[in-house]
């Protein structure tokens, strides 16, 4: 841009301190006033409740799987659902225990271990650090447990998780 077309658009494009005497923010405050107030101007009572819900929970969906792709803390969470998509088809009771597997944090000797609570990480199975992957997949002290739930996620009505 020129100097020329700089000043002109300087000149174009100012701050008003406030919106009395200028026609065109005059105009543009009364139809917003009377646009809140008009109950004739009601968009929403011409298309059904349940379509209206519907759009906005598309919506609603369609922006948290784009922030979900685009998040890089939620690693150990992706590992598990690898798409938004799959984990909003899940009905997951969230418990404190879901949510210390799910974060790799809580009561778990090799994360214990790396703040010095605990004198190390290993598993009581004896077989390697119990991990929230080693004591999901691998331990043998719950094997009954894990046998329990990956029967019931295998389920064909079921989807599995990505690490199962």
């Amino acid at each position: 841009m020129n100097e020329m077309e700089n000043q002109t658009w300087k000149r174009e494009i100012s701050w008003i301190k406030a919106h009395a005497g200028h026609n065109g923010n005059e105009l543009a405050d009364q139809n917003s006033k009377e646009a809140a107030t008009n109950s004739d101007i009601d968009c929403y009572n011409r298309i059904p409740k349940n379509r209206v819900r519907g759009k906005l929970s598309d919506n609603s969906v369609t922006k948290r799987i784009v922030e979900w792709d685009n998040k890089t803390k939620v690693a150990i969470t992706k590992s598990f659902f690898s798409k938004k998509a799959e984990r909003l088809k899940f009905k997951i009771n969230v418990t404190s225990n879901f949510t210390t597997m799910e974060r790799k944090h809580g009561n778990i000797k090799a994360y214990l271990y790396r703040f010095k609570i605990k004198d190390n990480p290993m598993c009581s199975c004896k077989k390697g650090e119990q991990t929230i992957d080693h004591t999901l997949l691998n331990c043998e002290i719950v094997e009954q447990e894990r046998d329990i739930v990956k029967a019931a996620v295998l389920r064909p009505e079921n989807r599995p998780f990505a690490k199962l």
